[in-house]
């Protein structure tokens, strides 16, 4: 009993490596009562008018912001109860007026107010709070959908804000956050945990995003990341879950990504970034090898586009761009990356190994598009013995003889489908669909039709891929 004290006694003095102040604190309440105030609830009205679906996309209603149909979060908000603002349950409605909730941040004093694109996506009204107070009127600035970022502003705030600032220093893999925002209506709530891990891909473009273990939901979106000294490190955006719920693994917009798109969107009220206008994918060992490369490195072209900047320079399929103003390419999307850094208009000096042979391309950068003008560009064309089952985003052939099984080719994959997001390419092919053998695109239309009339939202698909066969779940499109 005696020895308790002093074993207390003792513990001040062991000293947490990089914590501030050396070591961990044993309460976080002095960090939240910082940077609480600066946190706002984001509360969206849409609705008003019939919705107009996205050229490309179902005319299907979805009463909560639209998302691109690749993000992590789609599924997720369509399937919520309506209850909880979500899509799920009976079919379609006439026009109602629905509210979304997502989270934010103030980062002026003069109101500038930093939160999700896909929060706000398709509002016909917007207001933010503060701890459940009166809702203000907000104006919006711009959007970048690429990044998932957003700028309002708070028109004449009466006084000025509490804001809180971006931090400067990169996180690091363990250190503490705080995540703070407005789960399920929850408003002030605040989580806690450490760095997961960095520069993670989540299939939502180029840019990486921090992975963190604290509590986050639906609400949390456009919400703060803080470290302990209540600087912002990411802007929560996404979360991986089975369940629908927390399962600790969540993801947000690094803070110098965040806030390099903010002042863009502040100065211009949009994001200009260069275009290179070709299609590439990484170079692996055994493609190394073939193109005559010594090390795996680089962005390989696969296509370049009709009438894009690249297709008056001497770049072509096959080229391995190594270099961007003599800086190293690693990969593909270390290639998109860095030419979106650069104003479009600039030309860069492209180092290209082709089969072995290096030369220097020069690339006048376009503009990068906006998502409805990729969405307005033609569709490839359907070639002979082709069919384009659109609930999937494939385009489906016969298989090539001498593969080990009947089965139905995947000719073509649409950008930003779930198919694609799950990892189905092309040449892989499907023998099942909700555990019904294929054998045409027909097949694979009757049994996605077969789902529909079930209610279901998806299906599961046996998939070969190479030498390997599993399974997996597509989305279905509405219709």
């Amino acid at each position: 009993m005696l020895a308790l004290p002093s074993a207390q006694a003792q513990r001040p003095e062991v000293a947490v490596p990089g914590a501030p102040f050396g070591r961990a604190p044993y309460s976080f309440a002095d960090i939240v009562e910082k940077v609480r105030p600066a946190v706002v609830s984001i509360h969206v009205t849409a609705g008003a008018a019939p919705r107009v679906a996205a050229p490309g996309r179902g005319g299907g209603r979805d009463p909560l912001p639209e998302l691109p149909d690749d993000h992590p979060l789609k599924e997720f908000f369509k399937n919520l109860p309506r209850e909880f603002g979500g899509g799920g349950g009976g079919g379609p409605e006439g026009p109602r007026r629905s509210m979304a909730q997502g989270s934010g941040f103030v980062i002026s004093a003069d109101g500038y107010v930093v939160t999700n694109n896909h929060v706000i996506s398709g509002g016909s009204k917007i207001q933010v709070s503060f701890d459940e107070r009166e809702k203000i009127d907000v104006e919006l600035i711009g959007t970048d959908p690429r990044t998932d970022i957003a700028l309002l502003k708070i028109t004449n705030p009466k006084a000025p804000l509490q804001h809180v600032r971006f931090a400067a220093k990169p996180v690091r893999v363990g250190d503490w956050v705080l995540a703070v925002g407005n789960p399920f209506g929850l408003g002030g709530t605040v989580t806690a945990g450490i760095v997961s891990a960095l520069s993670r891909d989540i299939g939502s473009g180029p840019y990486d995003f921090l992975q963190i273990d604290a509590a986050v939901n639906k609400g949390n979106s456009g919400g703060p990341t803080f470290n302990l000294e209540g600087e912002v490190v990411g802007v929560n955006t996404a979360i991986y879950s089975p369940s629908g719920g927390n399962v600790g693994i969540a993801f947000a917009v690094p803070a110098k990504t965040a806030s390099d798109v903010i002042e863009q969107l502040r100065v211009n009220k949009t994001v200009s970034r260069g275009w290179l206008g070709v299609k590439i994918e990484s170079v692996d060992e055994e493609k190394a090898t073939t193109l005559g490369l010594n090390e795996p490195r680089g962005a390989l072209v696969n296509e370049v586009t009709a009438g894009g900047p690249a297709a008056s320079s001497t770049l072509r399929a096959g080229d391995v761009v190594l270099s961007v103003n003599d800086q190293q390419v690693d990969n593909s999307r270390d290639l998109a990356r860095k030419i979106a850094e650069f104003s479009p208009g600039t030309t860069v000096s492209l180092e290209v190994s082709r089969y072995g042979k290096k030369e220097i391309v020069q690339v006048k950068l376009g503009t990068f598009p906006t998502d409805p003008q990729v969405a307005a560009q033609p569709k490839p064309e359907t070639k002979a013995g082709e069919a384009a089952v659109a609930s999937l985003g494939l385009t489906l052939g016969e298989s090539p003889k001498g593969t080990k099984a009947d089965g139905v080719a995947v000719r073509q994959v649409e950008s930003g489908s779930d198919a694609a997001f799950k990892g189905i390419k092309v040449g892989d092919i499907i023998i099942e669909v909700q555990g019904q053998t294929v054998r045409s695109a027909k097949d694979v239309e009757d049994a996605v039709k077969k789902a529909r009339g079930d209610g279901r939202k998806g299906v599961l698909l046996r998939v070969r891929q190479g030498e390997t066969a599993r399974f997996i779940a597509v989305q279905l499109r509405d219709e």
